[in-house]
């Protein structure tokens, strides 16, 4: 089952469902099982996000009253021990009151004094839940260059079932930014950075919520990573797949929706003055779900919107490249390499050297 976004594993009794008990887990998520009717004996694998992968044993044979997962194999990773950081789970208000979830992992004993570089993610859409997993590159920024990795699991997504999902979609999706301009405020609260220290990532939809906050909230990041965003909000639905999102966007051929549409719409409120965080915009030249036109519209216009603008605003063009599945590992390295080299630029992270 999934709680709280975190993945929880209980054992019951075949005969009426009964639970017996619920096995001790760090947050995390369950991404693998294997179990057959006629064994006595489970395989499982978890992992969360600090930990990239364990296989766990359990013995179910027995009668007693408690039964305990066993380490079976381990995915080691030389120079890394994972009880070295922490995440932590919190829960903070946003503007309408609601409750939100946010993870928040770092190395054990950092000093809260507002300082520490603060890579904030989120998607916010489509029903899709985000889980807790294990990123290389983000166990980098926060081994090498003393992050703060911040996951928030914002509405419109699918961690609490459909309403979740329902008040941050449609007329609803200012909802899912302002879940995230106040997880930023959080973070900022709790002394683990400040608005010059803090970097905020997404993808698709994500970019749509990272471009939207960066134009309404611009004094509150200091970069912006936007990868394949939804930044057209007036014409998404005439190009390839894009008429499918209606159901999640709206219509804006349809003057209601058009109306809660050009509130947020990322290339239709780039504001007028003052400055603009860093950006950094990523898109493939064949992306024929997000097609390129919205990165390269948008880039367009704020580039001319700003020709002084203090702070890099910056778009890369990966060649024979679509919307990312399926990207060979030599593109993926080279794009991480940037997008990390990037953000570690402009919040003056400097690269630890490990002991």
């Amino acid at each position: 089952y999934s709680e709280h976004c975190v993945d929880k594993l209980y054992i019951s009794k075949l005969e009426d469902g009964t639970r017996i008990q619920e096995v001790a887990l760090p947050p995390g998520s369950v991404v693998g099982y294997s179990g057959r009717y006629e064994d006595s004996f489970i395989y499982f694998k978890f992992m969360s996000f600090i930990n990239p992968g364990v296989i766990y044993f359990m013995d179910l044979s027995h009668t007693q009253e408690e039964f305990n997962a066993k380490v079976f194999k381990e995915t080691p990773i030389k120079g890394f021990e994972s009880s070295d950081y922490e995440t932590k789970q919190i829960f903070f208000e946003s503007k309408d009151k609601a409750k939100i979830p946010m993870f928040i992992t770092h190395k054990k004993g950092i000093t809260l004094d507002g300082n520490n570089p603060t890579l904030m993610y989120g998607y916010g859409g489509f029903n899709i839940s985000l889980s807790p997993s294990y990123s290389v590159s983000r166990m980098i920024f926060i081994k090498n260059m003393g992050g703060v990795y911040c996951h928030v699991n914002l509405r419109g997504g699918g961690e609490y079932g459909k309403e979740w999902h329902t008040s941050g979609n449609m007329a609803k999706k200012q909802n899912v930014f302002n879940d995230f301009i106040a997880a930023a405020e959080t973070v900022i609260e709790m002394k683990y950075t400040s608005p010059k220290k803090i970097a905020i990532e997404g993808g698709s939809n994500g970019g749509l919520l990272v471009a939207a906050c960066a134009n309404q909230r611009p004094d509150l990041f200091s970069a912006v990573i936007c990868h394949v965003g939804v930044l057209d909000m007036y014409r998404f639905h005439l190009f390839t797949i894009g008429h499918a999102w209606m159901t999640e966007f709206g219509n804006p051929g349809v003057a209601e929706d058009w109306a809660w549409l050009r509130d947020y719409s990322p290339l239709h409120t780039i504001p007028q003055t003052g400055d603009y965080p860093s950006s950094l915009l990523l898109t493939g030249d064949h992306d024929d779900r997000v097609v390129p036109l919205h990165s390269l519209k948008f880039i367009a216009t704020l580039q001319t919107s700003r020709p002084s603008n203090p702070n890099p605003i910056l778009i890369r063009i990966d060649t024979k490249s679509g919307h990312g599945a399926g990207k060979p590992t030599t593109k993926r390295l080279k794009e991480t390499a940037d997008v990390f080299g990037f953000i570690a630029r402009q919040l003056g992270a400097a690269w630890v050297v490990q002991q």
